[in-house]
This record gives structure tokens, C-alpha cells and sequence, in this order.
């Protein structure tokens, strides 16, 4: 087996790579390869995107969601969500299911 380090899209910290030259079989190293998992799941950031709240009737209010958003997540009408007020600045929904 020879080993080289490699570098991964997204990470800072190169990964050891153990490759055999005649199978072309390869594996990584576990901790070189959790680090640059870690710096990439560190890189990612949720979906924001700006939407209008709408005025429905008897003083109700409502929100639209995109509908890639509600085809990513499965989301069908008449599904309960469950939501919750964690401060003034946040409305969590989460997924009933």
C-alpha cells in the first residue's frame, strides 16, 4: 500500500490516502478524514430565503413555501407541522413526521 496525502474539495486539511498500485484499491484515514468532514459540514449554512407573510381572513396570517422547498422536504397539504416561538427573532417549523 502507498501512501499520499490528498486534498478534498471543500477542506482545509489534507486527508492520508492508502492506495495499492496494482488494484487500484484505496482507503482513507479515519482521523484525517473526520477532520475534513468536520470542515466541510463547517462550511455549509442553512437555506434563507425571504418570504412575504400574507393576510388570510379573521385576523389570521400565513406563509408560502416554495414549492422546491416543499418538494425537497416531501411536505403535502393538510400535513401538521409543529412550531415553536424559541425568541422574538425566530419561527421554528419542524416536520411532524
Amino acid at each position: 500500500m502507498k501512501s499520499s496525502w490528498i486534498t478534498i474539495q471543500d477542506a482545509k486539511s489534507p486527508v492520508l490516502s492508502h492506495q495499492c498500485p496494482k488494484c487500484s484499491y484505496f482507503d482513507f484515514d479515519g482521523k484525517t478524514m473526520e477532520k475534513a468532514i468536520s470542515e466541510i459540514k463547517a462550511k455549509e449554512t442553512a437555506l434563507k430565503m425571504k418570504q412575504k407573510i400574507i393576510k388570510l381572513s379573521h385576523n389570521r396570517l400565513g406563509i408560502y413555501l416554495n414549492k422546491d422547498v416543499a418538494r425537497t422536504l416531501h411536505l403535502k397539504g393538510g400535513e401538521e407541522v409543529l412550531i415553536s416561538v424559541p425568541d422574538k427573532h425566530k419561527l421554528v417549523v419542524e416536520l411532524g413526521n
